[in-house]
């Protein structure tokens, strides 16, 4: 079998199941592991899947800047995002992730809510300053462009002296199997310190990102209070995610 060919059976495979094993799908196409593990290197390399031990699983379309991504699913990420301010109580201290479906949530808090809000992203703080009665923080640090966010040394020191109410998280992959998942290491670091200062952690994902894994393991699936996702969702995928562990709340689309 020719190159080309074959690594679209492989796509075509990881597309259909979610992931693929070397081994298997060595055999499937009647040629060595050696010959599959470099299709899978050159397959990575053009970013649509991510190597695992053993294999490969579906890569996550959300590595684009937050430009680009504030064009993708807008629909899911407005249903997302008045879902999530609904759970914010007056008074509550929150913190809230960088990213384009927290956005949509400040723009669904009501115009008189009282609370505080805790943000490393400058995007998330500029969006909260029509609302009069929003305590805001920014914790600051070295911005990390591609997420408009910050992240490094200060930017952990300054979260490990928060005690919040609730952490209103972003991802670009969640998997069943290897969780919650970013594209940066740094990134991935200030995530799980957002996570140790609150009491509990709700996770925002549009569909694209289910059944997807990025290069940075933030935390498994277990460690989030409630995963919310749109209902375009397929009914496997929402049950292979509550097999983990997690409470998953399934958003409806507003009727167009």
């Amino acid at each position: 079998m020719l190159t080309e060919p074959r690594r679209q059976q492989i796509l075509q495979a990881l597309r259909r199941d979610g992931q693929v094993v070397a081994r298997t799908i060595a055999a499937e196409l009647s040629v060595s592991e050696d010959t599959i593990r470099r299709d899978l290197r050159e397959l990575a390399r053009q970013g649509v899947l991510q190597r695992v031990h053993g294999g490969a699983v579906l890569a996550s379309p959300a590595i684009a800047d937050l430009e680009a991504r504030s064009a993708l699913a807008p629909d899911e990420k407005r249903a997302l995002g008045a879902e999530a301010a609904n759970l914010i109580e007056p008074g509550q201290v929150v913190l809230l992730d960088g990213g384009t479906s927290t956005l949509e949530l400040v723009r669904a808090l009501p115009r008189e809510l009282r609370a505080t809000i805790i943000t490393h992203s400058p995007v998330i703080a500029a969006a909260l300053i029509p609302y009069p009665n929003i305590e805001v923080v920014i914790v600051g640090g070295r911005l990390f462009k591609h997420s408009g966010v910050s992240v490094g040394a200060a930017a952990h020191e300054a979260i490990s002296a928060i005690r919040a109410d609730t952490y209103f998280m972003g991802a670009t992959g969640i998997h069943a199997e290897y969780g919650v998942t970013t594209g940066d290491l740094e990134e991935s670091h200030i995530k799980r310190a957002l996570m140790a200062a609150a009491a509990e952690t709700v996770l925002l994902a549009t569909s694209d990102k289910l059944g997807r894994v990025s290069a940075y393991r933030v935390s498994p699936l277990s460690a989030i209070s409630t995963l919310l996702t749109p209902a375009t969702a397929t009914p496997e995928l929402l049950a292979s995610l509550r097999a983990s562990g997690v409470q998953v709340r399934v958003v409806a689309l507003a009727a167009s």
